[in-house]
């Protein structure tokens, strides 16, 4: 058996994930530690559709898009270490728990989400993960959520 990679970069981000532009928020994932944590990479740009209307002239990434980046960069960090690419893996939102966010988050930055599995384990379907996205260091927001794994 091979050791799965510790990193995965756009392409391999798209052969787990289904989601796609305008939905794919997750730009790369690195530090994979297993299925236990990893940190994923979104670049913040102006040509985002929210950004039309959240807010004219004071652009701001919704809360629920950091969210939803969050529990992307999980799916990612479990597709990579259990060889779900290619495969088809759908993941669902079950519970969104304990949101907060701390700082705005606009064009032109990075969101660096770091991501824990809080239970769940390979063959499971029910996984719970803490998440913390942050920017330049600064918390941005903070979450715990659960998510069905249907692996096909």
């Amino acid at each position: 058996m091979t050791t799965p990679p510790t990193t995965a970069d756009i392409q391999l981000v798209q052969r787990i994930l289904p989601h796609r532009y305008p939905f794919l928020l997750v730009d790369k994932v690195v530090n994979i530690d297993g299925t236990s944590t990893a940190t994923g990479i979104k670049n913040v740009t102006m040509n985002e559709p929210h950004f039309q209307g959240h807010f004219p002239g004071l652009p701001i990434m919704p809360g629920v898009m950091m969210i939803e980046a969050m529990a992307q960069t999980a799916a990612v960090m479990v597709g990579v270490t259990l060889d779900m690419a290619d495969k088809e893996m759908k993941v669902y939102f079950m519970a969104i728990d304990k949101a907060k966010f701390r700082r705005k988050v606009g064009p032109g930055d990075v969101l660096e989400m770091r991501i824990t599995t809080l239970r769940g384990k390979p063959g499971g379907k029910v996984w719970r993960f803490g998440g913390i996205a942050s920017v330049d260091g600064e918390m941005a927001a903070e979450v715990e959520f659960t998510a069905m794994m249907d692996m096909g």
